[in-house]
């Protein structure tokens, strides 16, 4: 897996140099695309050789990804329509379609909606604008580590969640990771709270984002991701932030070499099934389908582990400083963020409660 990881890493860093980023309805990609996605790994391609035959009158479903070919996140969703052709002897076939062949984020929220997709994967932050409550994912500092992040979302936070999709036609399946943002700066290193102050720091256009870096006490820089590259060479912005991958693959790291490890957000991803396709299955369908997406997230959020991991790996061999700080600093400083949204209050008190 490492050895595959290590390879794909340099697939997207060339494949880096010609991505851009997409519409103001869909967030950064944890791993850059490009014109060619890397080909898909080798396990995938032995699981899909092995993959159990079709039953006569199967149902067939599509599955949109933004993503390439090769990231864990697609990989996860091929891993994913594999079990479910196992788990349900061949009676349930999902079409997955890599690389946004189908659509982009946003679009397939709304054809899910509308029955006229039948699943997807994808952020928080591009349901959250449909769906409000998903916003809450993307609250700063609300995860406090990875295994009580999952101990949430597995548990009744996800399950709150979800139920509230039931009002917009759709089936939550499973969570899947999609990294941990962080701050990165060109020059000062940022060591604690004080040292934020009077920074330009890069954000998504996202309000929740422009308030957690105010809060902080550093100016908001909204910027196209494609820009940021060229904003920290020139001194437009003295920092920005994003997880290990998107900061190894963008280039980023070659610009700006100090890496803070705050975790200021972790948004998740999401699978999600329409209700017409869900319908269209017996009971014992719809169980293998949720046993091939807990089977495939659980893999999937190793794997995006160990890309990060390796991500950190490049960054640190190119003479990039990873610095740890005090997060519950951090966290005090933003919570006048959360008084700007009590909608969330029920749900943010459901991931706490595990934490």
């Amino acid at each position: 897996m490492k050895k595959t990881l290590a390879a794909l890493l340099i697939c997207a860093m060339a494949a880096s140099l010609t991505a851009c980023s997409g519409g103001s309805g869909s967030p950064e990609t944890t791993a850059a695309q490009g014109s060619q996605a890397p080909a898909a790994s080798q396990d995938t391609q032995e699981a899909q050789a092995g993959q159990e035959e079709e039953a006569p009158g199967a149902l067939h479903f599509q599955l949109a990804e933004n993503q390439p070919d090769g990231n864990p996140i697609t990989e996860g969703m091929y891993m994913f329509a594999d079990l479910v052709k196992k788990y349900t002897d061949g009676t349930v076939i999902i079409d997955v379609y890599a690389n946004a062949a189908l659509c982009d984020e946003a679009s397939s929220i709304d054809q899910v909606m509308a029955g006229t997709l039948d699943f997807s994967r994808v952020n928080t932050n591009s349901m959250s604008p449909v769906v409000d409550l998903f916003g809450a994912f993307g609250m700063p500092y609300l995860f406090s580590d990875t295994e009580s992040k999952y101990k949430a979302l597995d548990g009744e936070a996800g399950a709150y969640a979800f139920k509230e999709l039931e009002n917009y036609n759709m089936v939550g399946l499973d969570f899947y990771e999609a990294g941990s943002r962080n701050f990165y700066t060109t020059s000062k290193p940022i060591t604690s709270v004080a040292d934020l102050k009077g920074m330009k720091i890069r954000v998504q256009q996202t309000e929740v984002a422009i308030s957690m870096v105010q809060a902080l006490g550093a100016e908001a820089t909204p910027m196209d991701y494609g820009e940021v590259f060229q904003g920290l060479q020139t001194g437009i912005v003295d920092g920005a932030e994003n997880d290990f991958v998107s900061y190894y693959t963008s280039g980023h790291y070659e610009v700006a070499k100090n890496f803070t490890l705050d975790g200021h957000m972790a948004p998740p991803a999401l699978v999600i099934c329409s209700k017409k396709a869900w319908d269209q299955m017996s009971d014992s369908q719809k169980e293998g389908v949720m046993k091939a997406s807990k089977e495939a997230a659980q893999w999937q959020r190793q794997a995006m582990q160990d890309y990060q991991e390796e991500s950190r790996k490049e960054c640190e061999a190119a003479g990039c400083t990873i610095i740890d700080v005090d997060v519950k600093e951090f966290q005090e400083a933003v919570n006048s963020v959360y008084d700007e949204y009590p909608q969330y209050k029920e749900l943010v008190d459901l991931i706490r409660s595990v934490q």
